[in-house]
């Protein structure tokens, strides 16, 4: 049976341009990190650019998506990296993995915690006194109306995410201060969200009678409905937090 091509065009899982991806590993590795911790890493890229940037560090990437893993674990193989890049197969709730001296949460801190101050919580919890989160938050740019989250993901609420000012008040109540706020473009989310389904659109245009494009084709239609209505008003925050001393 033909398979389905995957996120083939992405290389980021997010919305990350080339430009921003290497500003944040400059900024990231200032303090020549050690130890390198990846919650929700998918196939762990950042992760490993920081490692090629800070040649002394090792990195440990988590996540509950096998074939992600496969692809990180291929990328570092193909860079030289398999003796400081691991890749572990496991929820990120409650790790243990920590403290690092750097902590990615991009787009991922519901895997620590189902309301951002508890995520905030563990990411405190997880990275070392002098050490830097890169958190990539999602915000609302302005308050979504009740037409418009019908329209975006299941049970969408307008309580599914903050504002802007709010997470970087809630990143201070948890113990950091931002060193770095920064926002996805809109530029960033069209590339990446054309990237996301742009392999699986070929494929559904060359092979229209596939037993599994009916169902291929009601979720990628589905998918873009939702982001092209989110489209200028879901936002994503990259914000480099620098933990207090305690």
């Amino acid at each position: 049976m033909t398979a389905i091509p995957r996120h083939t065009r992405l290389t980021f899982h997010g919305p990350l341009s080339e430009t921003r991806a290497a500003q944040l590993v400059a900024r990231l590795t200032r303090n020549t990190p050690k130890t390198v911790l990846d919650i929700g890493c998918g196939w762990g890229e950042l992760m490993l650019r920081v490692l090629e940037a800070a040649p002394r560090a090792k990195g440990i990437g988590v996540d509950l998506d096998a074939e992600d893993l496969s692809r990180g674990r291929r990328a570092a193989e193909q860079r030289g990296l398999t003796t400081r890049a691991r890749f572990v197969e496991e929820s990120a709730t409650g790790t243990t993995r920590g403290p690092a001296d750097l902590v990615l949460c991009v787009g991922a801190s519901q895997a620590l915690g189902d309301q951002l101050p508890r995520a905030l919580a563990e990411l405190r919890r997880l990275v070392s006194d002098g050490g830097r989160v890169l958190l990539g938050e999602g915000f609302w740019q302005r308050p979504p109306t009740e037409a418009e989250l019908s329209r975006m993901w299941p049970d969408a609420a307008a309580t599914d995410h903050h504002d802007l000012a709010t997470v970087v008040d809630l990143a201070i109540e948890a113990g950091f201060r931002p060193e770095w706020t920064e926002t996805a473009s809109l530029d960033e989310w069209e590339e990446f969200e054309s990237a996301y389904q742009a392999d699986t659109e070929v494929w559904l245009a060359e092979h229209p009678g596939h037993p599994l494009a009916a169902g291929t084709r009601e979720r990628v239609d589905r998918h873009r409905a939702a982001w092209l209505t989110y489209r200028g008003i879901l936002g994503l925050a990259y914000l480099t937090l620098v933990p207090v001393a305690r």
